[in-house]
């Protein structure tokens, strides 16, 4: 017996005495919670994500469509990026001001070729304003989860309003569970026993969230 077999077994013996008429497990766990707390505007959520993403320390920049490029030129050029990563459905026109060399989505690039590079810009699946969340999906524009975690800075861009929501419980009804679902609250940070807060330690060191619309 292996162990996949020795752990079924253990499934089926603390199932043995649930009865035949039991209700799945989709009706049987109530889901009364509130969906959003409270009502808002949409220029009230889009102020609320702005607010909380930059409570967890992300820079938020706000354009229009027209703008975009040369917005994401200027963070770039800001930052010295030489080299970005480019997903490989992130739309040509976002990068066309920069002249950073553009590096594509590659599943042979080691870690250690991504820690190499500067910067990457990707898009997001969906923003939520309560927690400040954006979540990537790995679509065409938002590229491998690897590429949103190890370059050092991350320029994510959110489409306003159609990419964000209030709650957790409306991202979730947008989301497939069964893509690699990466959500992301501020750069990434952690704190040792005395509350010293580090940054850059499992993802990148700068976060920067442009709302375009």
């Amino acid at each position: 017996m292996n162990s996949r077999e020795r752990i079924l077994g253990r499934v089926r013996r603390a199932l043995a005495d649930v009865p035949a008429d039991d209700p799945p497990y989709e009706r049987a766990v109530p889901r009364d919670y509130l969906r959003e707390h409270g009502e808002r505007t949409t220029e009230e959520t889009v102020e609320l994500l702005a607010e909380n993403l930059a409570d967890y320390r992300a820079v938020v920049h706000r354009t229009g469509r027209e703008e975009l490029p040369t917005l994401i030129m200027r963070l770039l050029d800001a930052h010295g990026t030489r080299e970005v990563l480019v997903p490989d459905g992130l739309p040509p026109a976002w990068l066309s001001a920069t002249k950073a060399r553009r590096v594509e989505d590659r599943a042979t690039d080691t870690p250690d070729r991504l820690d190499r590079v500067d910067s990457v810009v990707t898009g997001c699946a969906v923003a939520v304003a309560e927690t400040g969340t954006i979540v990537l999906d790995g679509s065409a524009d938002q590229g491998r989860r690897r590429i949103s975690l190890i370059p050092d800075h991350h320029i994510c861009v959110v489409r306003v309003p159609e990419q964000i929501v209030g709650s957790v419980p409306q991202a979730l009804e947008r989301l497939d569970p069964t893509r690699p679902l990466t959500w992301i609250s501020g750069p990434s940070a952690t704190s040792d026993i005395e509350l010293d807060r580090v940054e850059g330690v499992h993802g990148p060191r700068a976060l920067e969230v442009i709302l375009v619309g």
